[in-house]
């Protein structure tokens, strides 16, 4: 389970502060998808930088499994497994050797090293692709083997921000059967996205995030009927006020 407690970052330019998060709370359980939904802008990979420990909030807290991220860092990165939203794959190595070295990385032995990799190899329909160099794959290749190095230690909770981000259709649909098979295992799943039929087709609960602030959460269902909109993307317009960056 991860908890994000009244989340605040700012950054400053030339020009002055940006405030790219301002107040952000939610609860994200074991066995449910929770996506965090909103228009390019809205905060949501800052947010889950700072879930994933990469930026430290300027004000509010984390907890991965009831442990807190500015106390115990790097236990928390033991619970975590992230697709940030850059998908840089080591270029001279396989996909297997790609893997393999997160693996190591965290103190894995051979063995479950190739257990888990044929695991998630077949999970993520990479089979064909285990063996060759990453140079010059596809977008979806590269995604799926980022997916399958993140979590090759078999963490409880996983972060991924706008994994489909680039797919073309049918690697899109096994994306989505894959996240379907992290919920059905217990884990808890967190996903940014701001394509409105990504998020009501995947999610048990959504968390709408516009100008850094959560504006609502809840189920498709309650959002709806808190908005009093039939369709998920009119009652994300009306909780947001705007249908400027809707559309990316």
């Amino acid at each position: 389970m991860i908890e994000a407690n009244s989340l605040a970052k700012a950054f400053k330019t030339r020009t002055g502060t940006v405030q790219a998060v301002s107040d952000v709370s939610f609860i994200a359980r074991d066995g449910e998808i929770t996506g965090l939904l909103g228009p390019n802008g809205a905060g949501k990979t800052t947010t889950l930088r700072m879930l994933y420990t990469l930026m430290s909030p300027d004000r509010g807290s984390v907890r991965v499994d009831g442990i807190d991220v500015a106390q115990r860092p790097d236990e928390v990165r033991r619970h975590l497994g992230v697709l940030p939203d850059a998908r840089g794959v080591y270029k001279r190595l396989t996909a297997r050797e790609n893997v393999a070295y997160f693996g190591r990385l965290h103190g894995m032995s051979e063995a479950d090293i190739g257990e888990r990799t044929r695991t998630l190899s077949q999970a993520l329909e990479m089979d064909d692709i285990l063996e060759r160099q990453t140079e010059g794959f596809s977008q979806g290749q590269r995604t799926k083997t980022a997916i399958a190095r993140a979590l090759v230690h078999d963490p409880r909770n996983v972060i991924l921000d706008e994994p489909t981000n680039g797919l073309d259709v049918m690697t899109t649909r096994a994306m989505r059967g894959f996240l379907h098979q992290l919920r059905e295992e217990g884990r808890c799943v967190i996903f940014s996205s701001h394509i409105m039929q990504e998020v009501a087709a995947l999610c048990d609960r959504i968390v709408v995030i516009a100008k850094g602030t959560v504006m609502a959460q809840g189920s498709a269902d309650e959002l709806r009927a808190l908005t009093g909109e039939d369709n998920l993307e009119d009652a994300f317009v009306r909780v947001i006020g705007s249908e400027e960056g809707l559309f990316a």
